[in-house]
């Protein structure tokens, strides 16, 4: 039996990993400042995409509830549903979830930030605070 990742991995034939696709989409629906038709995203995507495979990642991102679309001449223009920093956020929340101690999570996730993201993540939980003392 072969190992499918070594020989896959070693094949020259330019296949993008799972989910760049799906993510370069993303950045660039993120980028714009209107919803794109799926020509329009072609036109902003590297490499030599087909049309057709942009329209497959449209649709499945739209199937995963990330993208909302509306008509736009004979087929759709889409949109995010949230904003780049709400996704991550969601994201990191199913991460934490995942997890079986809640507690390692975060302080390995708090021990491996920079200074400067520390030092921003303890500014914002003092905001947090105050925003809690002061009925909000």
């Amino acid at each position: 039996m072969r190992d499918r990742t070594s020989s896959e991995s070693g094949r020259a034939t330019g296949r993008r990993a799972r989910g760049e696709l799906e993510s370069g989409v993303m950045a660039a629906l993120w980028a714009a400042d209107e919803p794109l038709t799926a020509r329009q995203l072609l036109e902003r995507l590297p490499g030599d995409l087909a049309y057709t495979t942009v329209l497959t990642i449209l649709s499945r991102l739209h199937d995963k509830g990330m993208l909302v679309r509306q008509p736009a001449g004979r087929g759709y223009a889409y949109a995010p549903v949230r904003d780049e920093a709400s996704d991550t956020a969601v994201r990191m929340h199913g991460l934490l979830d995942r997890g079986s101690d809640r507690e390692a999570v975060l302080t390995r996730f708090v021990d491996e930030l920079s200074q400067e993201d520390e030092q921003l993540l303890h500014r914002l939980l003092g905001e947090q605070d105050a925003g809690r003392s002061d009925g909000g």
